[in-house]
C-alpha cells in the first residue's frame, strides 16, 4: 500500500529508525567555544533566540520526529554562518540536508516577522538625543540621527530575461539600502531592491525616504556619501571643497559615515552567506531579500547581547560595485540652506 509523502521524514528515508542522526543535537552536551566555532554564536544567545522563536517554530505536524525549535534555530545559524548546506552541519545537528534546508526557511521566516521589533530608529526625545550626541563624539558633527548607504549582495540569476538584478560589475545581486547609528546597531534595512537600480534610485523609491519626508524629525539629518542627493534631511558631502569650514564639514562627514561600512564589512563577516565565498545564495530575489533581513534582525539582537560589532574580521568578498560618483547638483534651496547653516554654525 502506497504511504501517504505527507508524512514521510526525511531523515528516516535516508537513515532508517535507528540511526544515529535522529538522536537530536543537545546544546548541553557540548562546549560555547563548539557552539561558537560551528554556528557563530554562544549558548545564551541561542537560548535566547529558542525562547524568541519556539512558538513560531513549533508548528503541528504529523511526522513522529519533529524538528525542535532548538535544531532548526543551530540549522539556520550554520547556514548563515558559514554559507553552507554541506552534509556535515546536518550531521553535527541529526537531520538530512533536505530538513536543513526547511530550517532555514521555517527560522528565516520568524526573525523577518521580528524585523520591526529589532530594526528601528529611537522615538522617545531622550534616546534621540542620546543617538545625536554619540555620533557628535566621534568627530564632531551635529545632528546625526544615522548614517545611511547601499551594499550590494549577490543572489542567482532569477531567468535569463529578467536584467534588473544585474549590476554594474555584471553580477546578479540585491541592492540593500540600510542606516546604522554609531555602534552599527541598524535603525532601516530595505533588503529587496533589484541590483542594477543606483543607490540614488533606490533611495529616492525607499519607504525611508517616505519616512522622513513625512514622519521623522525636523531637527536632525541622515548622513550618506556622494551617491546620494543632498536634502534636508540627508547631508551629503561637498563635491569641492573650498574653505577651511567646508573642508572640516567633509572631514568630519566622512569620519562619521565610516561607521556604516565597517558595519557592511562586520555583517559580511559574520554571516558568510552573504559575502559570496560560498557564491551566491541560491534562492529567487525575495526569499535571498528574507535570508538578507534577517541576517541583519540576528546581527541587531547580537548587539543587544554584547557581542562587539567589530569584533570579526573583515572579508574581502562581495564588496558592493563601485558608483560612478557624478555629483548630482541638488535641486532644493531649502537644502542647500540648511548645509551651509551647519558649515557656518559648526565648522566656521
Amino acid at each position: 500500500m502506497a504511504v501517504p509523502i505527507a508524512v514521510l521524514d526525511c531523515d528516516l528515508l535516508l537513515y532508517g529508525r535507528g540511526h544515529r542522526t535522529l538522536d537530536r543535537f543537545k546544546l548541553e552536551d557540548v562546549t560555547d567555544e563548539y557552539l561558537v566555532s560551528t554556528y557563530g554564536f554562544p549558548r545564551q544567545f541561542i537560548c535566547y533566540l529558542v525562547d524568541l522563536l519556539g512558538a513560531t517554530l513549533s508548528r503541528p505536524t504529523q511526522r513522529s520526529r519533529a524538528i525542535s525549535p532548538e535544531t532548526q534555530i543551530l540549522a539556520a545559524l550554520g547556514f548563515y554562518t558559514s554559507g553552507s548546506f554541506q552534509t556535515r552541519m546536518g550531521d553535527a545537528i541529526g537531520i538530512s540536508q533536505a530538513s536543513m534546508s526547511r530550517c532555514v526557511a521555517n527560522v528565516t521566516e520568524a526573525l523577518v516577522e521580528r524585523a520591526s521589533q529589532f530594526i528601528h530608529f529611537p522615538e522617545d526625545e531622550a534616546t534621540v538625543q542620546t543617538l545625536k550626541d554619540d555620533f557628535y563624539g566621534l568627530a564632531g558633527m551635529p545632528g546625526v540621527l544615522g548614517v545611511v548607504d547601499c551594499t550590494h549582495v549577490a543572489i542567482k540569476a532569477p531567468n535569463a530575461e529578467d536584467l534588473s538584478y544585474v549590476n554594474r560589475k555584471g553580477l546578479h545581486s540585491l541592492n540593500c539600502l540600510m542606516v546604522c547609528d554609531s555602534r552599527g546597531v541598524l535603525l532601516s534595512a530595505e533588503t529587496h531592491w533589484p541590483g542594477s537600480l543606483p543607490d540614488c534610485t533606490v533611495l529616492e523609491q525607499a519607504a525611508l525616504t517616505s519616512q522622513f519626508e513625512t514622519e521623522l524629525h525636523k531637527d536632525g539629518w541622515l548622513l550618506g556619501d556622494s551617491s546620494f542627493l543632498l536634502r534636508t534631511w540627508l547631508m551629503t558631502p561637498l563635491h569641492i571643497p573650498e574653505t577651511p569650514a567646508e573642508y572640516r564639514y567633509n572631514m568630519a562627514h566622512s569620519a562619521t559615515h565610516n561607521v556604516i561600512e565597517r558595519t557592511f564589512r562586520t555583517i559580511r563577516s559574520r554571516f558568510r552567506c552573504l559575502d559570496g565565498s560560498k557564491g551566491t545564495l541560491q534562492y529567487s530575489p525575495e526569499k535571498s531579500s528574507h535570508i538578507i533581513l534577517a541576517c541583519c534582525v540576528l546581527h541587531n539582537i547580537s548587539l543587544e547581547h554584547g557581542l562587539d560589532v567589530w569584533s570579526s574580521p573583515a572579508t574581502g568578498h562581495m564588496e558592493q560595485p563601485e558608483e560612478e560618483y557624478e555629483q548630482m547638483e541638488s535641486v532644493d534651496s531649502e537644502a542647500c540652506r540648511v548645509r551651509e547653516e551647519l558649515l557656518l554654525t559648526h565648522f566656521s
